[in-house]
């Protein structure tokens, strides 16, 4: 899809939680809500929202062997 965003910096809470992200040419940051809801529309490329039975679903960056672009690391959590 040639119009999806891609994510390029997070925000968290004090519990670490991931609560903003930033896409590429943007200077705002989105909330995570959104964010999962465009994921779940297919409108970022390197995220998606996992669900887990018993879990608050979240918002996770798509596995590619990099640490560096996970959304823990671009918070600056680990």
């Amino acid at each position: 899809m040639a119009d999806q965003k891609h994510i390029v910096d997070a925000r968290a809470d004090s519990e670490g939680d991931i609560t903003h992200v930033r896409f590429e040419g943007n200077q705002n940051f989105t909330s995570v809500e959104r964010a999962m809801k465009m994921a779940d529309q297919g409108k970022i490329d390197n995220a998606h929202t996992v669900r887990r039975t018993g879990a608050k679903p979240h918002l996770r960056s798509n596995p590619d062997g990099r640490r560096s672009n996970n959304l823990d690391d671009l918070a600056g959590d680990r």
